[in-house]
């Protein structure tokens, strides 16, 4: 009995899945903590730097400070920093609190310090993102001064800022700024950040995508291929050979050659084992543009 092949380890599939899946958010965003996905960027896609990020707290850098120093851990982080962007998660103890009292009050200075220098972005990280994220900007309104965009809406002076990064997904995100645009807020007050949702909660099924083979040739003779299964017709994929044309406005998928071939948006990139084209970084973001 072979018992050491019963165990198989594939955990290194995972830091590659990240690159992949960080890469692809890098094509329509810039913030990013995963290196990976830079790194993949770099190698493959001719990009120098595709991403960025900021100086950020956690909350061992808050709470290793205790409670009664809260404000104290702010200012140290403020001050070490005091160029561009920072993001301080604040709600280790009392998030509102944080925010009138500190936040409010006694660092109010020491923030407005920042104008035309950087944004001190406050972030909350518990409880329903979307009751919190509309009551931190309502608290915040009362301390700064607020303006009304071309369309409206509230802004806060540019040098601050909220990111909610807690049970963040599609749904609470558009629930979010639902809830924002309801009370007067623009959008471009918050940012939103996410983890391992972003990569595992994403999945082929979350816009019915997936890749099948639709036609080989065997002998010389072309033969569709397709699968259809009886216990689930969702899944019956196209057949044949495929191309892609836009319709009325709309893109559309012809199978089996009935498309013009002129007007066909498909490109050859791999064939017989070449590499026919290649894409930067660029000419995909500019593609995903369209």
């Amino acid at each position: 009995m072979m018992l050491p092949l019963h165990f198989h380890d594939r955990h290194f599939r995972f830091p590659q899945s990240a690159a992949i899946g960080d890469a692809a958010h890098l094509v329509n965003f810039r913030g990013t903590d995963t290196v990976a996905g830079i790194r993949l960027c770099q190698k493959y896609y001719a990009c120098p730097m595709a991403g960025y990020s900021v100086p950020a707290a956690e909350h061992s850098t808050i709470t290793s400070w205790d409670k009664d120093h809260e404000a104290d851990a702010y200012r140290n982080i403020l001050e070490r920093y005091p160029v561009g962007t920072v993001s301080v998660v604040s709600d280790s103890y009392d998030l509102y609190d944080s925010v009138e009292r500190i936040w409010g009050g006694e660092l109010k200075q020491l923030v407005h310090k920042r104008a035309d220098r950087g944004c001190v972005v406050i972030r909350p990280d518990s409880g329903d993102p979307i009751e919190v994220t509309v009551k931190v900007l309502e608290l915040l309104s009362k301390h700064y001064p607020c303006l009304v965009n071309s369309k409206g809406y509230k802004v806060l002076p540019s040098y601050l800022r909220v990111i909610q990064g807690d049970g963040v997904s599609y749904d609470t995100m558009r629930a979010v700024l639902k809830a924002m645009k309801d009370r007067g807020w623009s959008a471009e007050n918050v940012s939103f950040g996410t983890g391992g949702a972003l990569l595992q909660r994403v999945h082929r099924d979350t816009l019915k995508c997936a890749f099948k083979c639709s036609a080989v040739v065997v002998d010389g003779k072309m033969r569709s291929v397709y699968k259809e299964p009886i216990t689930d017709k969702e899944k019956t994929s196209k057949k044949g050979r495929l191309s892609l044309h836009v319709v009325n406005g709309i893109y559309k998928t012809m199978q089996g050659g009935i498309g013009d071939p002129k007007s066909d948006l498909l490109v050859t990139v791999f064939e017989n084992g070449h590499l026919l084209k290649e894409y930067s970084l660029d000419d995909i973001r500019m593609n995903a543009t369209v």
